[in-house]
């Protein structure tokens, strides 16, 4: 079997610690592995398997030799870096808000739309860790039911902004339990036993940067325009695990069977849907938990189209890392390295 040179760009951060876990589980045809990071984690060593790496910084040439480079940087790196990346020879799955929208870039999810990763020209793109686990979830209603809008909301764990929330949390958690002053840099405000309704900038007709990546890539990944997406994203004093409480209008009626069917059916999801018994999706659950969770069905009241649903995912391994990946790992079955 064919071996790939693999980099990781932010192999420090949360997600490419993440990275470099999947990797090993998925036991990907890897020749060499270059770990590469900021200039200030510049010769830092990571074990992976047996063998010790040292971090690299970018610069010039060091993707001359890559096959595939998982990118998790950030928007405004990923724009800086990515573009010497491609020029130099390599493959980018980046998992920032960089190219998700640039039309000849592929937006993808490896259970719903893999075909569309032939038509790359050196970059593909890596969803929003929300909109990842949401359209997982309801990708089987949309195939046989079709979906007319959605209404989301989220409830979004801190690793999602990275390591440095992640202390906040525990820090802020610690000094308030001990009455002591609650110190805040990475939000706006105190998230320690507390919620914060806005994640991102705000525009101009009120909904944040966050909201509006909901609508746009759920609409690209299903390559469905008429789909209408309607969020609320906020931020939550949970380490991992994103939960989304979604109202899907269908369409069509429907009858519950047959949704639970659909949904019990899918491979990618699991079905936790005993309220009765206490059994529902909690960000605890996701932890140890690849596939999305999925509870809470309920009819809607009022329509006979509307559906309610309870959705949990991890937002650091499926809503990043792990798409990735599989992003990676289907390009090399397929050999599309170059595109089809």
């Amino acid at each position: 079997m064919k071996e790939y040179n693999i980099a990781i760009v932010g192999a420090t951060g949360a997600v490419g610690t993440a990275m470099l876990e999947v990797l090993k589980e998925y036991d990907l045809p890897i020749n060499k592995l270059k770990l590469i990071a900021s200039p200030r984690s510049e010769g830092k060593k990571i074990q992976y398997n047996k063998d010790t790496y040292i971090v690299q910084k970018v610069e010039k040439g060091i993707f001359e030799d890559i096959d595939i480079a998982l990118f998790s940087i950030g928007s405004s790196n990923s724009k800086k870096f990515i573009p010497q990346a491609v020029y130099e020879g390599a493959l980018i799955i980046d998992n920032s808000n960089a190219y998700r929208m640039d039309k000849e870039v592929p937006l993808i999810v490896p259970e719903i739309n893999p075909e569309k990763i032939k038509k790359h020209n050196g970059i593909i793109a890596n969803p929003n860790c929300s909109t990842i686990q949401m359209v997982v979830a309801i990708n089987s209603l949309q195939k046989a039911k079709k979906i007319k809008k959605i209404y989301v909301s989220t409830y979004q764990a801190v690793s999602g902004t990275g390591q440095k929330a992640i202390n906040e949390l525990k820090e802020q958690s610690r000094a308030y339990l001990n009455k002591e002053e609650v110190k805040t840099e990475v939000y706006p405000h105190q998230i320690a036993f507390n919620t914060v309704p806005m994640i991102d900038k705000v525009n101009d007709n009120g909904y944040t940067e966050e909201e509006l990546k909901l609508n746009r890539e759920t609409r690209k990944i299903f390559d469905d325009y008429e789909i209408m997406v309607t969020a609320t994203a906020v931020r939550v004093p949970v380490f991992y695990g994103h939960s989304e409480s979604v109202h899907l209008e269908l369409k069509k009626p429907y009858d519950m069977e047959e949704i639970r069917y659909l949904l019990s059916s899918d491979p990618n999801i699991k079905l936790l849907d005993e309220p009765e018994n206490n059994i529902y999706p909690t960000p605890l659950m996701s932890e140890e938990e690849d596939k999305i969770l999925v509870g809470r069905l309920r009819k809607d009241l009022h329509s006979e189209c509307g559906l309610e649903m309870w959705i949990v995912g991890n937002n650091i391994r499926k809503g990043a890392a792990l798409n990735a990946v599989q992003i990676a790992e289907y390009i090399i079955k397929n050999n599309i390295l170059n595109g089809g």
